[in-house]
């Protein structure tokens, strides 16, 4: 019983410019907002296919998608997007089973979009939804309705075929709320935090039966909270935005879906069936404990706000589905939360459109899961839009060096770079630490972990200036800013960013993460943060397994797998 499980497509269809027809303008959006993005717009267009087609070479017919299968909800994405999918089914038999993203659905009413796309001169037109955007820098404007993304009402049944809806072949299919898959039997009430405002809201969660005794569990983990106050309920500021609330906002809000979840898995242990849980939002924390140190360093990211609480876990461990996979932050992860005698593995899944590229290979045996990281590095036709970015680029005066890029998989970590410079540093980053960055390099961070005093970043410097590097070595020379996207690389891909760090640097790295950790500062201090940089960069380098692995489906130990496939057998606890 073999499963691929996949995660944020972000599908964008590069031959429809919506409202502007098919075939007379490309839509490829600008390098500019590429490059400000947590994931890349235009690649996701051959991307999509390449990863299908490695499913299909391998023999797999079942497919999970576990959430953001569009590239924002619009309605002609969604369209192209699901034409994809039924392609793949009609020539190959793939059967797709989903959940919701908070990339895919806006609420009940929805909500507009605008984006920007590029011209063959360079320049880029807006087209967008809203009548009220402005033009801004484009050159041309176009409201189109094809740009608005749809409620649950509209976009629940424009994925009719990835299980939100029984189909005869299910040998059973239910929901939180009975057998009934109509979406007016499915909704539930939500109330504002100050227990004023109610709304109607659907749930669209569900459980199939897809194959003799696998029961796939689709958690629909979006929660559009009511705000405050008299709102209108059809404008998207009127609902706290599921993005970041995840399943922090499910026990509240969605209680009834944990009750449901505690049935079921009790239900599938009686019955001898095989349960596989998902939804869109990690459930454990996906940092594996380096959450305190980037809260340090970093203050308030949105990847901390994303993080769901050790209470939160508790409670989806306490349903006991045992195993459950997880999208939305693009990231290649394994973690494992236990209370008690209750225990549950996260499984986060890497996307396509960020770095690494790959999904996971799931096969059933007996009593445990095997897991296996797909990385998919050919992506034919991945340089599509890279001319237009080079012309973009001489236009704007600004950098194409992402188009240097010999793959797809070397492209999304060049993108990541690009990401770094410019969202991660000026926006995440604390600002006197960003504006450090670029005057340093690996040897300066010698100097700072051999200084017993206390730093400031004001004082650094001075202080190297007046502290030469003794023995200097390209590595030593490397820019910090350089070391940051490899902490990335690291932070999102695990294992599977060492193949694109090299082997010198990974020793270099260790060895400054020892001199960090061997010195004590007050807290709050340069060389105290910068020591939550290297602790954490330490614990990624350690964490397994990330790749390959097996988990026990009675006890939850977490096993690397060799390259041969054999398991391995490792002390439990954390992954």
């Amino acid at each position: 019983m073999k499963i691929a499980v996949i995660a944020d497509p972000h599908f964008h269809d590069i031959d429809n410019r919506q409202g502007v027809g098919r075939g007379d303008r490309v839509a490829v959006r600008t390098l500019a907002d590429t490059n400000a993005s947590t994931r890349v717009f235009n690649e996701s267009f051959h991307a999509t296919r390449a990863l299908l087609d490695d499913i299909v070479r391998r023999g797999i017919s079942l497919v999970v998608i576990a959430g953001d299968l569009t590239d924002d909800g619009q309605q002609s994405t969604m369209a192209a997007a699901t034409a994809v999918l039924a392609d793949y089914s009609r020539r190959f038999g793939l059967r797709f089973v989903a959940t919701p993203g908070n990339h895919d659905l806006y609420a009940i009413h929805g909500r507009h979009q605008s984006k920007r796309f590029l011209n063959a001169d360079g320049s880029h037109m807006l087209v967008t939804s809203d009548p009220q955007m402005e033009q801004g820098g484009s050159v041309e404007r176009i409201v189109s309705d094809d740009m608005y993304c749809g409620g649950y009402g509209a976009a629940i049944p424009a994925l009719v075929d990835l299980g939100f809806f029984r189909r005869k072949s299910d040998l059973h299919w239910e929901c939180p709320f009975g057998t009934d898959d109509r979406l007016e039997a499915r909704s539930f009430e939500i109330v504002s935090a100050d227990g004023q405002t109610v709304r109607r809201m659907i749930d669209a969660s569900f459980l199939v039966e897809p194959v003799e005794g696998l029961w796939l569990l689709s958690i629909d983990a979006n929660v559009f909270e009511p705000r405050n106050g008299d709102l209108d309920p059809t404008l998207e500021k009127s609902y706290h935005d599921s993005t970041d609330a995840g399943w922090n906002a499910m026990p509240r809000n969605k209680g009834f879906v944990l009750d449901w979840m505690k049935d079921v898995a009790t239900r599938a242990e009686a019955l001898g069936k095989r349960l596989v849980a998902f939804s869109h939002y990690p459930v454990i924390d996906p940092l594996n404990g380096t959450w305190a140190d980037e809260a340090k360093l970093l203050n308030d990211t949105s990847f901390l706000r994303r993080t769901p609480r050790a209470e939160v876990s508790k409670a989806a461990a306490a349903t006991g589905i045992k195993v459950h996979f997880s999208g939305h932050l693009h990231i290649n992860d394994t973690a494992v939360f236990r209370d008690g005698d209750d225990w549950l593995v996260n499984i986060a899944v890497p996307s396509m459109v960020g770095f690494p590229p790959a999904y996971k290979v799931v096969e059933i045996s007996g009593e445990r899961l095997e897991v296996e990281t797909a990385v998919v590095s050919d992506v034919p036709s991945y340089d599509t839009a890279f001319a237009l970015y080079r012309v973009e680029a001489e236009r704007e005066g600004t950098s194409a060096a992402v188009t240097e890029a010999t793959g797809h998989a070397d492209f999304l970590s060049r993108h990541l770079a690009e990401m770094v410079r410019h969202r991660y540093l000026p926006k995440e980053w604390p600002q006197d630490l960003a504006a450090l960055v670029p005057q340093l390099c690996l040897g300066d961070l010698e100097i700072l972990a051999a200084t017993a005093a206390p730093l400031v970043p004001k004082d650094v410097p001075s202080l190297v200036a007046s502290s030469p590097i003794t023995g200097t070595t390209m590595l030593q020379d490397l820019p910090f800013f350089e070391m940051i996207v490899d902490w990335y690389r690291l932070r999102k891909g695990r294992e599977l960013a060492l193949g694109f760090i090299e082997p010198a640097r990974i020793a270099v790295y260790r060895h400054l993460a020892a001199r960090f950790a061997a010195g004590a500062w007050p807290t709050g201090s340069l060389q105290d943060r910068l020591a939550s940089f290297m602790r954490m960069l330490s614990d990624w380098l350690a964490s397994a397994p990330s790749r390959d692995f097996s988990v026990d489906l009675v006890t939850g130990e977490v096993m690397p797998r060799d390259h041969l496939g054999r398991t391995v057998r490792r002390q439990t606890g954390s992954a």
